[in-house]
């Protein structure tokens, strides 16, 4: 396969992945009534761990303390952290606090990724487009209310979300270059959020019923949760990121609330306002433009994950 048609695969990959997780929203939002926000993020991972062992059971070697730790480090970062912390701040801010902040994570991830990573510069194109984008993400959030109460605790802790999910972005970089096939990575990566998610098991309201599983409802939101949200679109996203840099990657993530406002449009009737498409609309050329970053030249850093990408899958 030619790198020009990797890369289109890796951006493929990307948008697929966000446009799963851009109606996750709807499934948690109906398992809420039955349970908790760590009950959901628990089952959910747990079945997305069966899945990928059941697709690739085998065993990634433990070859030295330093992969171990980026494993560890990416467990605790992108699965255990970032969807707890999120949760969290939810119980003590507004939901349209928690959707703008969290939203920032592509920038966190340009100023991680220009210091750690080689190749993956911050330039103009990427913080003009990121100012535009943001500003539709505020639109959409606030959906005309124009009102938006500081909370400090709950939005300092949406503020750390995004924060560590740009540290998972760095370390996933790393991983995607180590000779490693993506779905057994993906699944190390699981496993050790899983472990690192236990001791806040008994931190938070958890009750091991299975009976809420004989609900049909209940049973297909957290398949689609554990399967198509987590087992499916962390690999799809993995590779992407091994593909295309955590940088261009994590452009994508602008476009969850755009996904989201479609989705309730036609999932739960909820109304457009003119606000809301002004928003959508800005949200999609600041995507736009922050993509140009790499227009003109070939990230060579990008090459090389492309051929480890043909070698690991």
């Amino acid at each position: 396969m030619t790198h020009e048609r990797q890369l289109s695969t890796g951006h493929l990959l990307a948008l697929f992945t966000i446009l799963i997780w851009g109606t996750t929203f709807v499934s948690t939002k109906l398992l809420l009534i039955d349970f908790t926000p760590v009950e959901i993020l628990f089952f959910r991972f747990v079945i997305g761990y069966v899945v990928l062992l059941l697709l690739y059971s085998k065993r990634i070697p433990l070859v030295s303390l330093t992969e171990e730790m980026l494993f560890a480090a990416a467990g605790l970062c992108g699965v255990t952290l970032y969807f707890l912390i999120e949760n969290i701040a939810l119980t003590y801010t507004l939901a349209s606090n928690v959707g703008i902040i969290v939203s920032i994570a592509p920038f966190f991830t340009a100023v991680l990724a220009h210091f750690f990573l080689h190749g993956e510069r911050l330039n103009r194109s990427f913080v003009l487009g990121f100012a535009i984008a943001l500003s539709g993400i505020i639109l959409i959030s606030l959906n005309g209310s124009f009102v938006l109460k500081l909370n400090p605790i709950g939005d300092v802790l949406a503020f750390l979300a995004p924060m560590v999910w740009a540290v998972y972005s760095v370390i996933m970089r790393k991983i995607g270059a180590l000779p490693y096939h993506m779905i057994g990575a993906t699944r190390k990566v699981f496993f050790y959020g899983l472990v690192f998610m236990l001791p806040t098991l008994f931190m938070f309201d958890f009750d091991l019923n299975l009976m809420r599983f004989a609900d049909m409802n209940n049973l297909a939101n957290l398949l689609f949760l554990g399967i198509g949200a987590s087992a499916l679109c962390f690999v799809t996203w993995n590779r992407a990121v091994r593909v295309l840099g955590a940088v261009k990657t994590s452009i994508y993530i602008y476009l969850v609330p755009v996904i989201t406002v479609v989705a309730s449009a036609l999932i739960l009737d909820e109304a457009l306002t003119w606000v809301t498409v002004l928003g959508v609309v800005l949200t999609l050329v600041g995507s736009y433009l922050s993509e140009k970053r790499s227009t003109g030249h070939v990230d060579s850093s990008s090459h090389v994950a492309v051929q480890s990408t043909s070698r690991s899958l």
